[in-house]
């Protein structure tokens, strides 16, 4: 399961071209915690509060409080990391990526009872099975854009099995990840433009999931036991990251230059209509592991 050719989503140094462009860039316009999703908003809130409320759904969903020990499957730069251990009295929390500058980041926060790999969920191999598992934003990374259909729901079900095989019986992940809308048919000429140019210029070798997708691909595995559709928060997000890289824009472009300013501000640009429109949609899904079934004789 761990061979490099089974793999069908976004390689390490896809990943690494975009999250590792530059941690101050991305310092510039995400929120203080450097939380790179779809927030959580309710009326009144900051960017930061927003965020801070999206962990907290997720440590909620995944019951990970007091837990012993939880995997973060695309932990970012720590910020739930950080808050399982400091704030939810977690013993162990354990954090994948593929991104060298977010792994230096979280080694460098010297967090008593984090420890972040610099690993595929494919390769990890835990020592024990964990009693909650945590993915914010990594599985629109597990398939690529010239895949067929029935090959990304193979490429997910790979991400169940293994997901199930590392939970505890009884155990939840809580996932999140964006999706192509559920409203509308995937024609429109903007979301053709928008979906290259995304998985050119700024998420190489990714394609997210249809909402179909990822109903199959659960079959067997997991239990879905609460869904929700937050695409105008993530539409909100974005617009809220636009307007602080356009406030920011002297010195964005004094770190990378014109052209990086130019390419994520059209990517936000495209984020926001995808999401306000019904173009994208936002998935929040609590799973929980499904048994084996016994049937009598």
């Amino acid at each position: 399961m761990g061979n490099q050719t089974s793999r069908k989503g976004a390689s390490a140094q896809a990943i690494q071209d975009h999250y590792d462009l530059s941690n101050d860039f991305y310092r510039i316009w995400l929120d203080p915690n450097m939380v790179y999703s779809g927030a959580l908003w309710q009326d009144g809130d900051s960017l930061e509060e927003a965020q801070i409320r999206k962990l907290e759904h997720h440590i909620a969903s995944a019951r990970a409080y007091g837990k012993a020990s939880v995997l973060e499957i695309g932990c970012g730069w720590g910020a739930l990391l950080k808050r399982l251990v400091n704030d939810h009295q977690v013993s162990r929390a354990v954090g994948l990526t593929l991104s060298q500058a977010q792994y230096d980041w979280v080694r460098s926060m010297d967090l008593p009872g984090v420890e972040v790999r610099l690993e595929a969920w494919q390769d990890h191999q835990p020592v024990k099975p964990y009693d909650a598992i945590i993915s914010i934003g990594a599985f629109e990374h597990f398939a690529s854009l010239d895949l067929s259909e029935a090959q990304k729901v193979a490429a997910y079900r790979q991400f169940f099995a293994r997901a199930r095989e590392m939970l505890v019986r009884g155990g939840f992940l809580s996932l999140q990840t964006f999706a192509y809308g559920s409203a509308y048919p995937r024609t429109s000429a903007i979301e053709k433009e928008s979906t290259q140019f995304l998985a050119r210029e700024i998420f190489r070798e990714t394609d997210p999931p249809r909402l179909a997708n990822i109903a199959e691909a659960i079959e067997g595995y997991f239990e879905v036991i609460d869904m929700h559709n937050d695409r105008l928060g993530y539409a909100k997000t974005c617009k809220e990251w636009l307007e602080n890289m356009r406030k920011h824009k002297a010195a964005i472009v004094a770190l990378t230059g014109e052209a990086v300013f130019e390419r994520y501000q059209t990517y936000l640009s495209y984020s926001y209509i995808g999401f306000k429109t019904g173009n994208l949609d936002l998935y929040r899904i609590t799973l929980r592991r499904l048994e084996p079934k016994v049937v009598p004789i």
